[in-house]
């Protein structure tokens, strides 16, 4: 401690001149305290050089007292001579005695591999014969689980039969899963219009899908349309029956009326080239309350009966339609008894 404050208390040119004469490299490039670490370290190392130097100085002087001490040459030879015999037959004896011990070792070791072998021989045989017995023990108990599941079937068996005998009351004993006697032919009640295929037979078509093929189409036979007169267009109410297998559609049954009449009054009907015209008699009333002006002058100039046909020509755009819609509008308005159909081409 007192070496380091020493050098802190100095300056660094006293140190740099201090590291110059220990020969410390590059000791211009430190700094204060680094210079003094390095001083440090040189003064140590010195120190350490030294007490080595005096331990080898201390030795040497006791090596030549004891060879002083020792005694003559041709002594020493003797003494040589005479241990070196000795040293041949001890290292016989020993080489000997090791040889004798190796090969004790190398039985004993062979007797324990031996007795390893055994063991091991036994633990796989009791394995074996363990297992036989485990698998022999496996399938008895599985007989006798067989045999006590069919021991207790058989008393449910003869339990049921038992109790089956036995008259309970007013016990029904017809099987409770039977086939409905109920039928629902002639039940369900539609109304569609007919179209009839090339093939002869046709569909009665719902307003529901804008009088398109769709699954509540009723199928129609060929008989059918034949034996009432039916056309294309005939408004049909009948009643059908549920599918059978491979069927798809529900067929008609019974018809009830055709266009709202008596099938027996349509199907003397006269086909509509062969029937004579009715002129109009009664007028349509379009001018009310909520009439447009186009409504009012049909009225006033050309009005519109029960019956009458017309057509409405004019150039594009010029509102065709919406006069169509505007008299259709005041027909439904002020005549609902009228069945109202209207076309756009």
């Amino acid at each position: 401690m007192t070496k380091v404050a020493d050098l802190k208390a100095k300056k660094l040119p006293e140190l740099q001149e201090m590291a110059q004469k220990m020969s410390i490299p590059k000791f211009r490039g430190y700094k204060k305290l680094d210079l003094i670490d390095k001083i440090i370290e040189h003064l140590n190392s010195e120190d350490q050089k030294q007490n080595k130097q005096e331990k080898k100085s201390t030795t040497a002087p006791k090596v030549e007292k004891q060879i002083k001490n020792q005694p003559s040459e041709p002594v020493v030879k003797k003494s040589s001579n005479h241990h070196s015999k000795n040293e041949q037959k001890t290292n016989k004896v020993n080489n000997e005695n090791k040889s004798n011990h190796k090969e004790e070792k190398q039985k004993e070791s062979h007797k324990e591999d031996r007795k390893d072998e055994r063991k091991n021989e036994q633990h796989s045989n009791k394995n074996r014969y363990d297992k036989k017995n485990n698998t022999k023990q496996h399938s008895s108990d599985q007989q006798q689980h067989n045999k006590q599941n069919n021991n207790r079937s058989k008393s449910k068996n003869n339990k049921s039969q038992r109790y089956q005998n036995i008259p309970v009351g007013n016990r029904d004993h017809r099987s409770r899963y039977k086939e409905s006697e109920v039928e629902f032919d002639a039940i369900i009640a539609t109304e569609g219009v007919l179209d009839i295929m090339q093939d002869g037979y046709g569909f009665l078509r719902s307003s529901d899908y804008n009088y398109l093929s769709s699954p509540d189409d009723i199928y129609v036979s060929q008989s059918q349309i034949r034996l009432f007169g039916l056309k294309t267009g005939d408004t049909v109410l009948g009643s059908v029956r549920p599918p059978k297998e491979g069927e798809k559609y529900f067929p008609l049954i019974k018809v009830d009326k055709i266009n709202g009449l008596d099938p027996r009054v349509v199907r003397d009907r006269a086909s509509f080239e062969h029937l004579t015209p009715l002129f109009p008699q009664e007028r349509f009333k379009l001018a009310e309350k909520q009439s447009t002006v186009s409504t009012r002058i049909i009225d006033l100039f050309s009005p519109i009966g029960k019956g009458q046909r017309g057509m409405i020509v004019a150039q594009p755009k010029t509102g065709k339609t919406m006069l169509l819609k505007d008299v259709a509008n005041a027909i439904s308005a002020n005549h609902p008894e009228v069945y109202q159909i209207i076309l756009l081409i």
